[in-house]
């Protein structure tokens, strides 16, 4: 069954001892702790209440793994570390052997239920116990992400809390509505680290998204060591947006984070924007340009001035040698060629590019993704056209490819909220909550199906984005809009439901320390 809208509000309403108040349009001004239980983002496809008392977590608890999967092994103990810091309880992670013990979380893979795919999973809860299922661990992990949200939100702190750690009876089957579901994190125009990329794929994973999708290079910075050609990080990567301090990645760091995502079941996604975009590689090697000159290094946040020198045979090399490097420590299948803003080609020259570079990305393994202006050029088969403001999907659907929905009026989580937003840009006007909720990807270009839809994905460029907090207080709670768009049912969802969810989802938020943005139009719980 579907749930209805309010399904979540109504079950954890009947578990409590208290009721919200609600004013006359409807907007709760009060909500007790205990409906937390049921602000589960995103929505999930059905959830049907259990009866009976809840289910507690106490000091006997423990997490059980049926079968001998190392990796389901490790998908429990990432539960039982998120739960021992808050409740101070052991929590031992132990293969089943016979019937689970009363009281017990198992956790089980191999239901061969086509419905769920790959990332879909089944949730019992009991006063006896609780079991989770999936056909495979991904669909664990992302049932885990539920467990965490069903508990009081405390469970996310990081030193022992004082509270019950309960979960009220239900019954859940749940799987996304795409396969794609991602966000990107512009590193080019301001460089982010590795705790900060980590860190956002934790918060990303939290909400079941499984793309992070990297921008690592510009016309203001170049962020990954290629071996092969050096000065593109000892040069291109000394630089930033006003010129504040440049940065890299060097490949073990890169392989780092791209396991660190793989082991939470999000997929790193590389770009290299070409063939605009690249001042940074310009200005590092001058047999890039036609007129073998390096350019200057570049710290505004102009676009459409730069490009490769598409004619030379250099550049393809060059190409070869980035893809190839970055390919072989990409545990993913996908390699973004950018294709962006080209203002300084002509048609042919850049339709001639793009069809060789995704040659050059297949080669090693890859496939390629692009943004929307590439669906004018040739494409392969399995390229992927990412819509962000062009009028270009009917070129791609005409030639079968797919696409990704960025929309840059509701997804780009680096628009300003209102006026008085302290950080992003407006160019593409304010985005509000609201406004980064209330689309669908099938709404928004004509003759878009689900069938052309491989995802979406919530981009932020960096022009004015310097911290961790920068970085958090843009994306949340766009982010987690985004999330329940990628995941969720297209019915079933609605503005007016999904801002209580999201006011009861702030608690989590800040136990989770994420410095979100408070948007007015909520009523935030304290």
């Amino acid at each position: 069954m579907k749930p209805h809208p309010l399904l979540f509000l109504m079950l954890a309403l009947a578990l409590s001892s208290c009721s919200p108040n609600v004013d006359s349009s409807g907007a709760f001004t009060e909500v007790t702790p205990v409906t937390l239980q049921q602000a589960l983002i995103p929505m999930p496809v059905s959830l049907t209440p259990g009866e009976g008392n809840p289910f507690v977590i106490t000091a006997e608890t423990g997490i059980y793994v049926e079968g001998d999967s190392e990796e389901v092994l490790r998908i429990a103990g990432f539960l039982a570390d998120v739960l021992r810091p808050s409740t101070g309880y052991p929590v031992p992670v132990e293969r089943l052997a016979g019937e689970a013990p009363a009281g017990a979380i198992v956790l089980r893979t191999g239901l061969n239920d086509a419905t769920l795919g790959a990332e879909g999973y089944q949730l019992t809860v009991a006063e006896t116990g609780v079991t989770l299922a999936a056909n495979e661990p991904a669909g664990l992990f992302r049932g885990i992400q539920t467990i965490r949200q069903l508990l009081p939100p405390a469970v996310e702190q990081p030193t022992v809390q004082d509270a019950e750690w309960a979960i009220a009876p239900v019954q859940i089957t749940d799987y996304p509505r795409y396969e794609w579901r991602g966000a990107m994190l512009d590193v080019a125009r301001h460089f982010h680290g590795v705790d900060r990329i980590k860190r956002y794929i934790d918060l990303l994973a939290y909400h079941k998204m499984n793309r992070l999708h990297l921008h690592l290079s510009d016309d203001q910075g170049w962020r990954i060591e290629i071996k092969s050609w050096p000065k593109l990080t000892e040069i291109g990567g000394a630089t930033a947006v006003d010129g504040d301090p440049g940065g890299f990645f060097t490949q073990e760091e890169y392989a780092d984070f791209a396991r660190y995502a793989a082991e939470r079941y999000v997929t790193i996604v590389p770009e290299i924007d070409m063939p605009g975009h690249t001042n940074a590689a310009l200005s590092s090697y001058a047999e890039l340009n036609c007129d073998g000159v390096a350019t200057e290094p570049y710290t505004g946040i102009e676009v459409g001035f730069s490009s490769l020198c598409v004619d030379a045979e250099i550049t393809y090399r060059f190409v070869d040698d980035v893809v190839r490097e970055i390919a072989a420590i990409t545990p993913g299948p996908y390699f973004h060629i950018g294709g962006d803003e080209v203002e300084t080609l002509t048609q042919e020259q850049y339709n001639g590019f793009v069809e060789r570079v995704q040659d050059i990305v297949q080669s090693h393994g890859k496939i390629a993704v692009g943004w929307d202006e590439i669906a004018h050029a040739r494409l392969l088969p399995t390229t992927l056209v990412q819509h962000w403001a062009s009028d270009s999907a009917a070129a791609a659907i005409r030639q079968g490819a797919r696409l990704i929905m960025s929309p840059a009026t509701h997804a780009y989580v680096d628009m300003k909220y209102d006026d008085s937003t302290p950080l992003g840009l407006n160019w593409a006007g304010n985005t509000s909550v609201e406004d980064g909720y209330s689309w669908d990807p099938i709404d928004l270009l004509p003759g878009v199906t689900d069938e052309n839809v491989a995802g979406v994905e919530a981009p932020l460029w960096t022009e004015t984005i310097k911290t961790m907090e920068d970085i958090e207080f843009m994306a949340f709670p766009r982010m987690a809009g985004n999330a329940e768009i990628g995941w969720s049912p297209r019915e079933g969802r609605s503005w007016a439901e999904y801002q209580h969810r999201l006011a009861l989802h702030g608690a989590r938020l800040s136990a989770l320390g994420v410095n979100f943005y408070r948007a007015p139009e909520i009523s935030w719980l304290p």
